[in-house]
């Protein structure tokens, strides 16, 4: 744990998601079928996941399965991971329970087997006393599916408020309905609503990009992708990616003490300064600004 003790337990993530890539790779780099590169990733959730209940990690989202998957992946293999899946539940709730860890899942489960909601359920009831870590599966999971499902339940609830006041939706938005639409409101109707949105992004195997994964929710996370590939990461690369975040400098869009060695208080005004840059301006420039 030489790691771990170089961190800042007060400056540890809140919510750290996971894009668990390189299963295939994995095993093609060693003649392997792609079904044993799936189950030695799922030995590294294990591991991963005993790492975060040990750092008292509050939430870890896994990006298991996409909606792509379900949907341009052949049958045989979509089949073995919800096989895999089911195995690795029914395998360590009592390694959960035991480290107080809490199931949860994201996604359009509903469109999963029913024999695996029912495995999905009972691992989620089996583990609903847990104050630990919240482990989030994203199963079946798109993040512009959630914003669409979103939005949905939003109309929904604004249909229901309308047919409630007797009065139709028009009417509503006349009254100022979609004045309290907000960013809060939209959140909240996400499938993380209960959920702190992620500080930290991991992405296994050195792809560059997030896959359609939580946009909404990482709008301000940091990102830390490895070359390495999924089933080779362990709880140690974990320490790592929070590690090399405690090094970075967290601005939310503003700028600390370090960011400029400029004195603020002795800028100039704005007004100033774009009169300035107007005056700059050949005359048919400004005749166009004058008129926006």
């Amino acid at each position: 744990m030489g790691v771990y003790n170089q961190l800042a337990p007060e400056r540890l993530p809140q919510h750290i998601a996971i894009i668990m890539d390189g299963n295939g790779r994995w095993a093609g780099k060693r003649a392997l079928k792609r079904f044993l590169g799936h189950q030695q990733g799922a030995e590294s959730v294990q591991y991963v996941v005993e790492t975060a209940s040990r750092i008292d990690l509050p939430y870890l989202t896994l990006y298991a399965f996409s909606l792509e998957n379900n949907l341009r992946r052949p049958k045989s293999e979509v089949s073995f991971l919800m096989k895999l899946l089911k195995t690795y539940l029914v395998g360590n709730v009592k390694r959960m329970n035991d480290n107080n860890v809490r199931m949860n899942y994201i996604g359009r489960t509903q469109e999963l087997p029913a024999e695996v909601q029912e495995t999905m359920q009972w691992a989620m009831e089996s583990t609903g006393r847990n104050t630990g870590t919240t482990l989030t599966l994203a199963l079946n999971y798109g993040s512009r599916s959630e914003i669409v499902d979103a939005v949905r339940t939003i109309l929904t609830k604004l249909a229901a408020e309308a047919h409630g006041r007797g009065c139709s939706v028009e009417d509503l938005i006349g009254l100022g309905a979609l004045d309290t639409l907000e960013e809060a409101s939209i959140s909240d109707a996400l499938y993380t609503a209960k959920m702190p949105d992620p500080d930290l992004v991991v992405r296994t195997s050195g792809e560059q990009r997030i896959s359609n994964f939580l946009l909404w929710q990482i709008a301000y996370a940091e990102i830390f992708v490895t070359d390495r590939l999924w089933p080779d990461f362990r709880g140690l690369h974990l320490l790592e990616a929070i590690a090399a975040y405690q090094r970075r400098d967290r601005r939310f869009g503003g700028l600390t003490e370090n960011q400029t060695d400029e004195n603020l208080s002795s800028l100039e005004p704005a007004d100033q300064v774009a009169a300035e840059i107007e005056d700059q301006l050949t005359p048919e420039a400004q005749r166009q600004l004058s008129r926006r």
